[in-house]
């Protein structure tokens, strides 16, 4: 299989117009060929100096913590000055114009994981209206779906709770690459100078296989994305992100350990391993963040062990856990901390798209009931995305 960067390293014209262009380029850490070379240093070796380079949250090379502005400056390994697409107010999030005014292309590459909390596809969307707006063109890189581009499961986001976890429609773990989806929403919006926007496709790409079968490198896209296990779990293990248990952030082991100080874990335990929840299993064991959430105190809590990835359901698994964990806690809250530069509701509630979902929870009903209400939704997304999709 090749990424649509291989396929782009090996169009002559395209690389032909690139090198006679001002082209800017939106890149990450996981920008990378199969082999590992980032994009800025195979597009400087196929003599392709980017006039500006951007990057979304996290910053170029994923130094940066969730939900922590990155300001712009130098970047010492490019060489080269670099554009912060994720700054420290929501204004930041919008390329400015000016920083479009002395281009005619744009070359966005960024590795999607395949849950709509992820920030980097709403980053790739603003730059490409902005660009297609102008009158650029604009070449998408795409990449595989590392959690596999064919299995969907969640709920659609009522249009009331957008924010930059859930910008636009789509399933909690929608089933699209990244080309997939900006051609989608950018068809559905109408953008202006439609036919600029080229998706620079993969080659031999199955969209079931997941990203450890497929042989392309995996690096880090953010810094709690170490591996293709963290993928796996993470449509699910986000939510916790919404609570005031800790995440498993500051440890090396982000979003598969969860708990608090004051979690009793063999209760929870025992009333999950009731639930039979597919292709998972946990066990108990206290662990100590770094930073974040509980930093430096010993939390209660649980691993949990992936048994069968086809069979796992990380969205019902992250809904029985927090269903769990409320039913027995009296300490458990939900997170009311400004979240993604949005202070007005619950972070919980951006996270499912909807404030019914938290409500079911604290209404404690089965985690199995509350997904079984998702049906319809995810009928009518497979019905979306339909005719869209690049990779059949």
């Amino acid at each position: 299989m090749r990424t649509g960067l291989e396929t782009l390293l090996t169009d002559a014209s395209l690389l032909d117009r690139f090198r006679r262009a001002r082209v800017g380029v939106l890149a990450h850490a996981a920008s990378v060929t199969r082999t590992g070379e980032h994009i800025l240093f195979a597009l400087r070796r196929e003599g392709i100096d980017p006039v500006r380079i951007f990057a979304p949250e996290h910053g170029l090379w994923g130094a940066a913590q969730d939900m922590e502005g990155v300001d712009h400056g130098y970047d010492e390994i490019v060489e080269r000055d670099i554009v912060s697409l994720y700054g420290h107010n929501r204004d930041s999030l919008m390329p400015r114009e000016s920083l479009l005014d002395d281009l005619d292309a744009v070359i966005i590459d960024v590795q999607d994981i395949g849950a709509r909390y992820y920030t980097f596809a709403y980053t790739a969307l603003f730059l490409a209206q902005a660009a297609l707006a102008r009158g650029l063109k604009v070449v998408v890189i795409d990449r595989p779906n590392p959690i596999n581009g064919e299995t969907i499961e969640g709920n659609l986001i009522d249009p009331a709770f957008h924010s930059f976890v859930g910008m636009r429609s789509g399933m909690t773990r929608h089933g699209l690459t990244i080309g997939e989806m900006l051609t989608m929403w950018c068809t559905t919006e109408h953008t202006p100078n439609l036919e600029n926007l080229y998706i620079s496709r993969m080659q031999d790409y199955d969209r079931r296989q997941y990203y450890d079968e497929t042989g392309c490198y995996w690096a880090m896209p953010s810094p709690n994305m170490p591996n293709i296990e963290t993928a796996i779990i993470y449509p699910g293990m986000c939510l916790i992100e919404g609570t005031t248990l800790s995440e498993g952030r500051g440890t090396t082991r982000p979003f598969e350990v969860f708990g608090a100080p004051w979690v009793k874990s063999n209760e929870a335990h025992a009333a999950l391993k009731m639930l039979d929840l597919p292709g998972v299993s946990f066990r108990p064991l206290d662990f100590k963040p770094m930073f974040q959430k509980h930093a430096h105190a010993i939390c209660h809590g649980l691993e949990m062990h992936v048994t069968d990835r086809r069979a796992f359901r990380p969205v019902l698994t992250g809904i029985a856990i927090l269903c769990v964990m409320h039913a027995l806690h009296e300490d458990f809250g939900w997170r009311t901390e400004t979240y993604e530069f949005e202070n007005e509701r619950l972070a919980i509630d951006l996270l499912f798209g909807n404030d019914t979902i938290r409500k079911s929870i604290e209404a404690q009903e089965n985690p199995y009931r509350i997904t079984e209400r998702f049906e319809t939704e995810t009928a009518e997304w497979r019905t979306q995305r339909e005719a869209f999709l690049i990779y059949r």
